[in-house]
């Protein structure tokens, strides 16, 4: 069976200091630790932002390389030919 992209696993609630709680089905199925970074990219304009994803930091940069590489290839190879 093909999964989805994306999956709701929970509604969080932020608190009086600003904090939520990642609820344990989450932290479990994304193997999220005591002491984990996590980073919050949000998406949309400055003043009008639609969405935000949580990634765990130590993904971030082998992330960001196999978006970026398909880009640079091209900015590359199209200054070569000129």
């Amino acid at each position: 069976m093909k999964r989805s992209c994306c999956r709701v696993y929970s509604i969080v609630t932020v608190d009086s200091k600003g904090q939520i709680v990642l609820p344990k089905e989450v932290r479990e199925e994304f193997n999220i630790g005591q002491n984990d970074r996590l980073v919050l990219i949000g998406f949309g304009s400055e003043k009008d932002h639609c969405c935000m994803v949580i990634m765990k930091a130590d993904r971030l940069n082998s992330t960001l390389a196999s978006m970026l590489q398909p880009i640079f290839k091209e900015v590359i190879e199209g200054a070569i030919q000129k």
